[in-house]
């Protein structure tokens, strides 16, 4: 019987989880400056990440949803970036999040309740964090169809964990992308879990990057944890989409070394031989070993990192405990453009007995 079609997924890594380089690396990975910019890039998300969570633990932050291993995908994203593309992140991606603008106060003041906090003062374009899951995918193709329309050269660029390629808005999205061709790239995190439920139990795909076959555009896989892999290909990605040559979906292979949020048990789920084995796959580690290799890192330049990051977390922490507090009858104030008559009635009641 004759196949229909066929087709295969190819997957990309330059460093492996030994620091050893297995291909030959890209332009750019050959420079120590770029390399070394990386690691900052990466130490800084993470830095940001520990402090966020104790904050979180200490009252003084809400509910928080760490990045923890997966630092290599959101600062890859963030380092190639043109400054007119559009990010539609989901919840993990602080170091593509800082390295656009965002600042680390913002950052903090949303998930301290303040709505402020998605008003970004740098990528006045980029999309908030969105917490619903695969959402935000229609909205990515939507601002992404505008782009083509005006024969702009700038691309969407939409970020998602793993379970949220079982979603529904998620396959419209994809579908909607490959039939129109549009300048989108659509990147999965696969950090292997759904909250509590395994990459495995949550859908029958061999892997995730195949289901863009099915919507008429490339699918790949990276490691995740080499961030030269993960630049190299959402690059090409990104000059692709930009040539008008349509999407393509990016599944970087990590691993959620955190809990999925501060507000989960991970433990309850998964073993502590898991997590462990998983460490010595991090990206940091794997950056920092490497670097190493090549003479251009050493523990003096390394303890001099941490403390310029630590200081620069330092003090956006205080600026977000010294912000005063948003007004309460601010919720009725950005629903609508012009807010509706129901409402400015809450709102009068509201300021009149507080509730």
């Amino acid at each position: 019987m004759p196949k229909a079609t066929s087709f295969t997924i190819p997957y990309f890594q330059w460093i492996n989880e030994k620091s050893e380089v297995v291909g030959e690396l890209p332009k750019f990975a050959e420079d120590a400056d770029t390399l070394t910019s990386l690691y900052r890039a990466m130490m800084l998300t993470r830095i940001f990440d520990k402090k966020a969570v104790a904050l979180q633990r200490t009252g003084k932050l809400g509910t928080y949803p760490s990045s923890l291993g997966q630092e290599a995908i959101s600062v890859a994203i963030g380092s190639v970036m043109q400054a007119d593309d559009v990010l539609f992140p989901y919840y993990r991606e602080y170091g593509a999040q800082f390295m656009r603008g965002v600042k680390m106060k913002e950052i903090l003041l949303y998930w301290g309740g303040d709505e402020r906090g998605m008003d970004y003062q740098g990528p006045r374009k980029d999309f908030p964090i969105c917490v619903p899951i695969a959402t935000h995918a229609p909205h990515a193709v939507g601002v992404a169809y505008a782009m083509k329309l005006r024969q702009q050269r700038r691309v969407a660029v939409f970020v998602c964990g793993d379970g949220a390629t079982s979603k529904g808005d998620f396959y419209e999205a994809i579908n909607a992308a490959g039939i129109w061709k549009l300048p989108v790239v659509f990147i999965v995190n696969n950090n292997q879990w759904a909250i509590s439920v395994r990459r495995e139990s949550q859908t029958g795909s061999d892997t995730i990057a195949q289901k863009a076959i099915a919507a008429g555009f490339d699918g790949e896989q990276v490691d995740g944890n080499d961030i030269v892999a993960v630049r190299q290909q959402f690059q090409q990605a990104l000059d692709k989409a930009r040539d008008g040559q349509g999407p393509t979906l990016i599944e970087a292979i990590t691993y959620r070394l955190c809990d999925h949020t501060t507000a989960d048990d991970a433990t309850r789920y998964r073993s502590e031989e898991e997590v462990k084995q998983h460490w010595q796959r991090e990206p940091i580690l794997r950056l920092k070993n490497y670097l190493t290799q090549q003479n251009s890192w050493d523990n003096k330049k390394e303890k001099a990192l941490i403390a310029e990051c630590g200081s620069e977390v330092e003090k956006a922490v205080d600026a977000y405990l010294a912000t005063p507090a948003q007004q309460p009858e601010s919720m009725f104030d950005y629903m609508y453009e012009s807010m509706p008559h129901d409402l400015k009635a809450q709102r009068r009641a509201f300021l009149i007995t507080g509730k």
